[in-house]
């Protein structure tokens, strides 16, 4: 399933008429659901998911955060269509200008971590009570659990420092460790350098939105310093924390979120 003629004929009825659009599978990030950025000779590129219908399908919530992120003016994709059609969930949405962080090779490691930093205070600083989406930790370890129990666990994906440990185990220790307060804002949830993007020199949007929600800001913090230590070398994690705003950041609230985010 990697030409346009794959897919026309199975898109949702009342979908625009994709078939003069080039497919191109988008393999970067570990989404469950299938990616495609779409490009045609006139006009911008568009993207679209599609996954199985299942009870944890995330597509629809996506959806309606996008949708959310542009009432508060939060840039991000926006949605041109949803369906389900064929046992299958779908997303049509416009592209975000420029390239992700991660891929982003005019920009210095200081800019990079700049933007990511910038953005997300942006987005912490959105009214907690005005974001309809939920993911406290009694609501995120509850579908933890579920996810457990439904087997959609990779404990072979699993970070170096948990690799090889039974993911019962290792929810367990959420239990046990489960941090007494949050400190809540509205996350994006997977706050990693590919899910920010950059147009020159500036922040464009955010993309792969599935997971936001009101969570404690390390949700966020946990993830962004992982993923620019893996992307651009440890060396940068602590220069980000400082251009966040964080001087003493609590290192037990990292661990513990990156620790959740296996589950995920």
């Amino acid at each position: 399933m990697n030409r346009a003629a794959d897919h026309a004929s199975n898109l949702p009825p009342g979908w625009p008429d994709l078939s003069g659009y080039e497919w191109v599978p988008q393999t970067i990030g570990q989404s469950g659901a299938m990616v495609f950025r779409l490009t045609a000779p006139q006009g911008p590129a568009l993207f679209v998911k599609t996954e199985s219908v299942s009870p944890h399908s995330e597509l629809e919530g996506e959806a309606h955060r996008l949708e959310w992120l542009a009432s508060v003016d939060q840039p991000a994709p926006r949605v041109l269509g949803t369906a389900q059609h064929l046992g299958r969930q779908w997303l049509l949405m416009t592209g975000v200008e420029g390239l992700d962080l991660a891929s982003s090779p005019d920009l210095s490691p200081s800019r990079i971590i700049e933007i990511c930093a910038t953005s997300l205070r942006a987005l912490h600083s959105v009214d907690v009570a005005s974001c309809p989406f939920d993911h406290r930790l009694d609501t995120t370890l509850a579908t933890a659990r579920e996810r457990l129990d439904a087997g959609l666990v990779d404990e072979t994906d699993f970070d170096d420092a948990h690799l090889g440990m039974p993911a019962r185990t290792l929810y367990a220790r959420l239990l046990a460790e489960r941090p007494q307060a949050e400190d809540l804002v509205v996350t994006h949830g997977d706050a990693c350098l590919p899910n920010f993007m950059a147009s020159g020199r500036e922040f464009s949007g955010f993309i792969d939105c599935g997971r936001l929600g009101v969570a404690d800001r390390y949700q966020d913090l946990a993830l962004a310093t992982r993923s620019i230590a893996f992307n651009l070398g440890q060396v940068w994690a602590e220069p980000f924390l400082t251009a966040y705003g964080v001087s003493q950041p609590d290192r037990a609230r990292i661990g513990y979120y990156r620790l959740l985010d296996e589950f995920f």
